[in-house]
């Protein structure tokens, strides 16, 4: 026997697995003896773990769901709050202007009551005025108006048999508001309506008891 013979012999046997998942003859899919169940990612499984059991039982997706729907409704509250902010400080500006320009028109009422104003001046009370009504400010305060203590400041007060109720008979200036916001009452003089004399009611005399019989005396 040779040497190659002899380490032949001492060799391990080659051992051949067939690793195929098809059956080359048949083409059926083999079973694999003694294969475990895939497991799960191992970034899935911590992401579990981190989660845990919910104690509420709601689903993580629907608390992220309620989460979005809570900010989304604070965020909508803030953009309305802070458009009214915005809409109240424009307003109390605007406010602040008018008010400043309130002597002017009183210069331009007395002016207009003298027949003084003509001219360029006429022109420019008109444009002025324009323009204020366009920002949003109204006049009030005219003869025969109603008196409002919301809206008029009374500094005279006369009774007259012409009115029904409280009415404004002179109007010594002119009131002025922006909107809803009042600016400056109306300073008017209030005729009330005259107090008619009433006479008092009749009352009936009173009732007088009946005559009693006088007894006769005996003899």
């Amino acid at each position: 026997m040779t040497s190659f013979d002899h380490d032949d012999e001492d060799a391990p046997p080659v051992v051949v697995r067939d690793k195929r998942r098809l059956d080359p003859v048949t083409g059926e899919l083999r079973e694999v003896v003694g294969a475990a169940a895939p497991a799960a990612p191992p970034a899935r499984a911590a992401a579990d773990e981190a989660a845990g059991p919910a104690d509420d039982g709601i689903p993580p997706a629907a608390e992220l769901v309620a989460d979005l729907q809570r900010l989304s409704a604070e965020y909508a509250n803030y953009r309305r709050r802070v458009e009214r902010d915005r809409l109240a400080s424009a307003e109390l500006a605007t406010a602040a202007v008018l008010m400043a320009l309130l002597p002017v028109l009183d210069d331009v009422d007395r002016a207009r009551q003298h027949d003084d104003l003509s001219g360029a001046f006429a022109a420019v009370a008109e444009q002025l005025a324009g323009t204020l009504t366009k920002v949003g400010l109204t006049a009030f305060g005219e003869v025969g108006d109603g008196f409002d203590p919301t809206r008029h400041e009374a500094v005279m007060h006369s009774t007259s048999p012409d009115v029904g109720t409280a009415t404004c008979v002179q109007v010594m200036r002119r009131g002025y508001a922006l909107g809803e916001r009042l600016l400056r009452p109306a300073l008017v003089a209030v005729a009330e309506p005259a107090h008619q004399p009433t006479e008092p009611p009749a009352t009936d005399p009173p009732a007088t008891a009946p005559a009693q019989p006088v007894p006769a005396e005996a003899d």
